[in-house]
């Protein structure tokens, strides 16, 4: 199962995909784990307010490595390297962007927990 949302950026509709394939796509993509790194986004960026934002440059990667995922796993047509993608575009608020694909995500995975609980009910009966 998995969701899709188009988001605005830079005056484009961007559909992005959060689905159980994402974190193995960003592990075999970057060697990381987008668990951690959204948690850590998450927590750099605090309540979507840039002045009480602490985010550096690395944080910054890492953001623009998730949403690349995200969106090349909705649109395969879209460029093979983040760099590429990202030369699309004017400007890519992280403070606009990330908390919708935060959203994003966690609808996904409390949908992916919903249905295992459905599974696991029918199951035992």
């Amino acid at each position: 199962m998995s969701l899709i949302k188009n988001l605005e950026i830079d005056g484009k509709q961007v559909p992005f995909k959060a689905s159980a394939a994402i974190p193995r796509i960003y592990r075999i993509k970057f060697g990381r784990d987008i668990y951690k790194d959204l948690s850590a986004l998450e927590k750099a960026v605090g309540k979507d307010k840039e002045e009480s934002s602490s985010l550096d440059m690395f944080s910054l990667e890492m953001f623009e490595n998730i949403a690349y995922v995200m969106a090349k796993h909705a649109d395969l047509g879209i460029p093979d390297t983040p760099e590429e993608w990202l030369d699309e575009f004017n400007t890519f608020s992280i403070y606009q962007i990330l908390p919708q694909l935060i959203e994003l995500w966690g609808l996904n995975v409390k949908t992916d927990v919903e249905a295992k609980k459905n599974f696991a009910r029918q199951s035992v009966r």
